[in-house]
């Protein structure tokens, strides 16, 4: 097991054993104001391009189309939703993705099959060569995914540059800017 597997299973455990009653809530605030589940799967491209499905709290209305965040129509997000989506809560429960080994806590963000520029430039870049993360170098940078070019060479400055201390800056950053 290497030094960042055994981080992301230190860290994403008790993790969600204490946010289990924060999530509870929060499923129970979207289910209460919108129709549908409260938790959504999305399938997402991993490490060397296999596809998984990525867990996150739902925040936008149950008929909008699968789409990046950034091109998601107008009105699209719940009332609810801005408030997970501001405190980060929304990311929660992709803790179970870490804890399965599909995703590490900090990496490049899993993007969507359809986003094909993106993906080629990370291919190009190697940064298919490792875990997508919950939160990465892109996201505390204020870097999305709306710029393809932008956010494959910042993931790629991560994947070069990458240890348990920068690891560790990432996600305090993270929190900071919750």
């Amino acid at each position: 097991m290497t030094a960042k597997r055994a981080l992301d299973l230190a860290v994403a455990l008790p993790m969600l054993v204490v946010a289990a009653p924060v999530l509870l809530v929060a499923m129970l605030a979207i289910r209460a104001t919108s129709p549908g589940r409260a938790i959504f799967s999305q399938i997402r491209v991993g490490r060397g391009g296999a596809l998984f499905a990525c867990h996150k709290l739902r925040t936008m209305r149950r008929e909008t189309p699968s789409l990046p965040t950034h091109e998601a129509p107008a009105g699209s997000v719940t009332a609810i939703g801005r408030a997970l989506r501001a405190t980060k809560i929304d990311e929660l429960p992709q803790l179970w993705n870490v804890l399965k080994g599909e995703m590490s806590l900090v990496g490049p963000r899993p993007c969507l099959p359809t986003q094909t520029e993106l993906i080629e430039r990370r291919r190009e870049l190697g940064v298919l060569t490792v875990l997508p993360g919950i939160t990465g170098l892109a996201q505390i940078k204020g870097i999305d995914m709306s710029d393809p070019k932008l956010c494959a060479e910042t993931d790629a400055a991560y994947i070069k540059a990458a240890s348990i201390g920068l690891d560790l800056k990432i996600l305090l950053g993270t929190f900071y800017r919750a």
